[in-house]
């Protein structure tokens, strides 16, 4: 395996393992409580609204766009481009006396008078009922994941992995939410595919880390098991290093580059990649070596041959 520095003595991880318990648990009521008072400021993909596409015959100027939505009131409004650079699709929350036709009339109007090249292509409205399916769909699915993580550790590892790892995993999900609940940044369908895709991202540390725990078991047969988890977590802090870096300068350029349509999707993905880091080293690390996992686990004792009794 690539190695990005050499580490001549594992670093003890589990002697600080109450602390750094506490910090997560800590950090995890929260994000709870941020869920609880404030609420995720749910996107038009769940909440329902109108959704317009319009075109230009010239690249459109999303910024433009927005001062102009902004002008007439509209400081919510989502503008994206949509497809190619001359299509913008823009997203409207349901707004109370006024409807969908008149409200789309109203930016149109404006956008007309700011660009008389402007296009209107079409017009949707998503309805609240829409997307409260949205809403229990990604809940489910979140939910199947979980437990298929959980089968796919219990069967290829033991049950006290698959619990740490479904813990840990549960931890950055709560943690990213809670961030988007505190700041009250939009959380929408591409939001949430991010939260998905964290789950798998996480996961995948970990059992990086169980795999070199269960290795050390057969290998390093005197060492205790806050020993054995050190050295795990010690020699795979390269492969840890290189990918979570090379993952997060992509993550990055969607960040800063990406524009508004990426941005939250980025965001929560860096999010989830510190926050992952840390959960499979310093949360589900320290919950196996609690949970009692010991070496016979692994191990099975060799059975002794029984001898026949000489005459």
């Amino acid at each position: 395996m690539l190695e990005f520095f050499n580490i001549k003595r594992d670093i003890p991880f589990m002697s600080y393992a109450r602390v750094t318990t506490v910090i997560s648990l800590v950090t995890f009521i929260l994000a709870v409580a941020a869920l609880s008072l404030k609420g995720l400021n749910l996107g038009v993909d769940f909440t329902g609204g109108t959704v317009m596409e319009v075109t230009y015959p010239h690249p459109a100027e999303v910024p433009k766009v927005r001062d102009t939505l902004t002008k007439i009131g509209l400081h919510d409004a989502a503008v994206q481009t949509f497809g190619t650079s001359h299509d913008i699709l823009i997203r409207l929350p349901i707004k109370a006396g006024i409807s969908t036709a008149k409200l789309s009339d109203q930016v149109f109007q404006a956008l007309s008078a700011a660009d008389a090249t402007a296009k209107l292509q079409r017009v949707e409205f998503v309805g609240p009922q829409v997307g409260k399916e949205l809403y229990e769909n990604g809940a489910l699915a979140l939910l199947v994941v979980c437990l298929g993580i959980m089968a796919y550790l219990a069967v290829r590892f033991e049950w006290r992995f698959a619990v740490a790892a479904i813990i840990a995993n549960m931890h950055d999900v709560v943690i990213i939410l809670g961030f988007f609940a505190f700041f009250q940044w939009d959380f929408s369908l591409t939001v949430l595919a991010a939260v998905l895709a964290i789950l798998g991202y996480s996961v995948n540390e970990s059992v990086v880390v169980f795999d070199r725990i269960r290795e050390n078991f057969r290998k390093m047969r005197k060492a205790s098991v806050p020993e054995i988890i050190d050295n795990a977590i010690t020699r795979t802090m390269s492969r840890t290093i290189i990918t979570h870096s090379m993952t997060q300068l992509m993550v990055l350029s969607m960040l800063f580059l990406g524009g508004e349509a990426l941005f939250y999707f980025a965001l929560a993905l860096t999010i989830g990649i510190i926050f992952g880091i840390y959960s499979s080293v310093l949360v589900a690390s320290p919950l196996v070596m609690w949970l009692g996992i010991s070496r016979e686990d692994f191990i099975k004792p060799e059975k002794k041959e029984a001898v026949d009794a000489l005459p």
